[in-house]
């Protein structure tokens, strides 16, 4: 019975929608866009926390950091990384350090980043390797000159051509290049492909340094990490005189969940923002009802005169400001979806359609037709007949 009520109260929704399209139009474009809007940013928003945690996680798995800020109060040695592998809980650690060079081959030259390291580097760092080789322990060993070159740098240098087993000039002196790395991208502002690595002893006689700038320490797993992160703080206190300013350990799983809880907020946030469209919209539909009402007061008086009851004037109207939100959240849906794909064309990048916020959108957006339906609803059913009948 409810069923053969409600079916006419839409066609008849419908109908009075179709008798004036523009103003339909008009009045549903605060919810298409409010809709739009939402589904649009919160999808990039996501996209762009998985994008960042993709970077962190190409830095290596269970990951910590020990960067020397201040050489004044003390410096790390290889023997210094040798105790930090006997630490309970750490499977790993690779010496680094790093400086700006000019590569160049012929009459090709570039600015490149040089890492000097070990063998261990390319397990902890995630580093793969598209040609040739990466270092091995006796390379350092025996300071050898030689290089692996990052994607853009052996690009930059070679062409098309394959460097392995080529002489690179690296600020004058000549090295073998033994292996060249698989694209990493960028990484937190940084390119990985634009370096160039060699040997830990080879980087310190050219960079004239003996002191280690950095050192990547790989625990055994994730649990574990803030146990090694206490332990390495506690193993440099005394390296650097207790002065905590002139080095930091820097823990990967506390830079993925903090850079994740920004962009979560900031994708809230942007969600938010575009959430008032949605209300903006509603707001709309109830003035665009009154309106409606009161353009339509004789109708309502001939239905009361046959029998139309108050609920049946008050289920038509809301019928029709649903029906109004309700296909402008469709339409809005459709345009949030196309917005991402000419987003993720222009950008050049990877956006996830979200599901769950696009029912959530959709289902705001009838929400608001319900909400502000019901006032010019409640008014049009209020209506005695016979003053609805004189109205003019």
């Amino acid at each position: 019975m409810i069923q053969l009520k409600l079916l006419p109260s839409i066609k008849l929704a419908l109908k009075n929608i179709r008798s004036s399209k523009l103003r339909a139009v008009l009045t549903m474009l605060g919810i298409i866009i409010g809709v739009s809007s939402v589904i649009a940013l919160v999808s990039i928003g996501q996209s762009s926390t998985q994008s960042v945690a993709q970077q962190i996680n190409s830095l290596g798995t269970n990951l910590l950091s020990v960067n020397v800020m201040d050489t004044s109060e003390g410096q790390l040695k290889e023997s210094d990384v040798d105790s930090f592998k006997k630490l309970y809980g750490v499977k790993d650690a690779a010496p680094a350090v790093n400086g700006r060079i000019t590569a160049v081959n012929g009459k090709t030259s570039t600015q490149v980043s040089l890492i000097g390291t070990t063998e261990s580097y390319q397990n902890i760092r995630d580093t793969k390797v598209a040609n040739g080789r990466f270092l091995a322990d006796i390379d350092n060993e025996y300071r050898e000159k030689i290089a692996v070159l990052g994607s853009d740098t052996a690009t930059t240098l070679f062409g098309a051509d394959n460097p392995v087993g080529k002489e690179v000039q690296l600020n004058g002196n000549s090295y073998k290049v033994v292996g060249v790395l698989e694209s990493k991208g960028s990484s937190i502002g940084q390119s990985g492909d634009s370096v160039i690595i060699v040997p830990l002893s080879t980087a310190q006689r050219v960079l004239g340094t003996t002191d280690i700038q950095s050192v990547y320490v790989q625990a055994q797993n994730a649990n574990v990490l803030t146990f090694v992160q206490n332990e390495l703080e506690r193993s440099l206190m005394p390296l650097f005189h207790n002065n905590t300013d002139s080095y930091s350990v820097t823990n990967q799983q506390d830079v993925l969940d903090t850079m994740s809880s920004v962009s979560k907020t900031m994708t809230m946030l942007l969600g938010g923002i575009a959430s008032i469209s949605l209300l903006v919209g509603g707001i709309g539909i109830m003035n665009i009802m009154f309106v409606s009402v009161s353009e339509r007061t004789k109708e309502i008086g001939i239905r009361k005169a046959i029998g139309a009851k108050r609920k049946d004037i008050l289920m038509q109207f809301l019928i029709e400001s649903i029906v109004l939100s309700g296909l402008g959240g469709i339409i809005g849906v459709g345009v949030g979806f196309i917005a991402i794909k000419i987003y993720a064309v222009i950008t050049n990048t990877s956006v996830t359609f979200s599901p769950p916020f696009t029912f959530i959108a959709f289902g705001f957006s009838l929400v608001v037709g319900v909400v502000f339906g019901v006032f010019p609803a409640n008014k049009a059913s209020k209506l005695h007949p016979i003053q609805a009948l004189r109205f003019e």
